[in-house]
């Protein structure tokens, strides 16, 4: 089964007047919707939007695997351990809080900076926090959660190419940006796709071509 859930109907948060703007593809912080609150172990992706000088002060996680993709600008992480690392386009962050850390996100450039920013479920919680970021990952590369039964595939995709998506019991498709057509159904920048038991599914590239955050996800959390 797929269902599209369209980038005008995230929900709308963050702080204007701090130069933060939030868009909510499940319930979160305030916004609180019973029926979608999570998809397979995805239970946040927030496209953040920050001004220059704009960031999140510091705060913690815990038992939570954070993944991060820069789509414009550059993104300033510090955090509890004495990192400080500056992620860009193309770059994949992940932050797996284990039994806590603490982080500062913000921009520290003169530009706008735009990210995407999903959280997930680990199968096991506590242990070390980790941090890492593989830079300029190339297309197709997969990138599996050590922690979590979730491996990201990151496509890029010119007019007409066409992609597998994986067979999965959970599949999400964000859009970053370009127009993707999958399973009949024609996504824009900020649009999402949750596929159930996807098998043989096909996207392709439209004629702006197309950059998507695929998630193949093989479990549901576990809090026994």
């Amino acid at each position: 089964m797929l269902r599209v859930w369209r980038e005008v109907d995230r929900y709308r948060g963050g702080d204007e007047a701090a130069g933060i703007e939030t868009r909510h593809a499940f319930s979160f912080s305030g916004f609180y919707d019973p029926g979608n609150v999570r998809f397979g172990l995805l239970v946040a992706c927030n496209e953040e939007r920050l001004a220059p000088g704009a960031g999140f002060a510091e705060h913690p996680h815990a038992d939570v695997e954070l993944v991060t993709w820069v789509v414009e600008g550059e993104l300033t992480h510090e955090d509890s351990a004495g990192r400080r690392v500056v992620v860009r386009p193309g770059d994949v962050q992940r932050l797996s809080a284990g039994r806590g850390i603490r982080h500062v996100e913000r921009n520290a450039g003169a530009e706008p900076l735009r990210f995407v920013q999903m959280w997930l479920v680990p199968g096991v919680f506590g242990g070390e926090a980790e941090y890492e970021v593989v830079r300029g990952i190339a297309d197709g590369t997969p990138y599996a959660l050590a922690r979590a039964d979730a491996v990201l595939h990151v496509r890029r995709l010119g007019a007409g190419e066409r992609t597998a998506v994986p067979d999965a019991p959970w599949v999400y498709v964000h859009l970053v940006r370009g127009g993707l057509r999958l399973g009949g159904e024609l996504l824009g920048p900020g649009d999402a796709a949750r596929v159930t038991d996807a098998e043989g599914l096909e996207a392709a590239g439209e004629a702006s071509g197309a950059e998507a955050l695929i998630w193949e996800m093989h479990s549901e959390p576990s809090y026994g």
